[in-house]
């Protein structure tokens, strides 16, 4: 096997391993979303024992959909890394035998058929790189990966001591300054949100152009979504009707 043919190989492998990690990010986020947006269920949970659980596992999903979204973002040479495949996808003469590749899996006589392949494969990896590099140094939200990183290393993979007493402060609020002693500045939920959906499209066209998968991800959303419903629909606080230990409230006396 060749050197082009083993590096075609070995994207395939980094891009199947992504898909993976992606699939996972859309398990958690998905079933994330009704504990952290949804009233009624919050109400139904009210401010009983449940509660304690409740907030528990909303914050392990959050965790661990933020972990998954980074670990393919990571600059570790033995993991998943976007950087990576972004290089590969670059290399004029690699993309070239992945064109000619694609176009002998689909058993076309045509001498045609990787010119078809190309021009239709082409704009895809385009896209893909465009978005590889909003993420990337001087990229429009390179700044939004940082802080998710931060947030990994100092608090989900690792835990680091905190250099100095802060206060309470809104997570939130832009107007935050990374300085000395101060709390750092997390990604805010609109941010992580367009960074999730991001990462689903680019693993939609890498799906596409790499392995040859018409798989959007994002309809796989509607299946975890669905799911989660059902899940949900059955949590409830003991101090709500229809909990096991719910226990009506003493008649009032005339």
């Amino acid at each position: 096997m060749d050197d082009t043919r083993s590096e075609i190989e070995e994207l395939k492998r980094i891009v199947d391993t992504a898909r993976q990690e992606i699939e996972l990010s859309v398990m958690f986020h998905e079933t994330w979303k009704p504990a952290a947006y949804d009233g009624a269920l919050q109400a139904r949970i009210g401010t009983s024992y449940a509660t304690h659980a409740f907030q528990i596992i909303r914050l392990s999903l959050r965790r661990e959909l933020l972990l998954a979204l980074t670990r393919v973002w990571d600059t570790n040479k033995q993991a998943v890394r976007m950087s990576l495949i972004a290089d590969r996808l670059r290399n004029k003469k690699l993309f070239e035998a992945l064109v000619q590749d694609r176009a002998s899996r689909l058993g076309l006589s045509s001498k045609f058929a990787p010119d078809a392949m190309r021009n239709t494969l082409s704009p895809r990896r385009d896209e893909i790189l465009e978005l590889i590099a909003k993420y990337s140094a001087n990229g429009a939200s390179f700044e939004v990966l940082e802080k998710l990183k931060m947030l990994r290393h100092q608090h989900l993979a690792h835990r680091q001591l905190p250099r100095a007493p802060v206060g309470p402060t809104e997570s939130n609020t832009a107007a935050q300054q990374q300085e000395e002693g101060a709390p750092p500045v997390w990604a805010t939920d609109d941010e992580i949100e367009t960074f999730y959906q991001d990462n689903l499209k680019i693993m939609r066209l890498l799906l596409s152009v790499v392995l040859g998968m018409a798989y959007d991800l994002s309809e796989a959303t509607e299946v975890y979504e669905h799911h989660a419903k059902y899940f949900w629909a059955s949590a409830r606080g003991e101090r709500t009707e229809g909990h096991p230990d719910y226990r009506p409230p003493p008649a009032a006396s005339e």
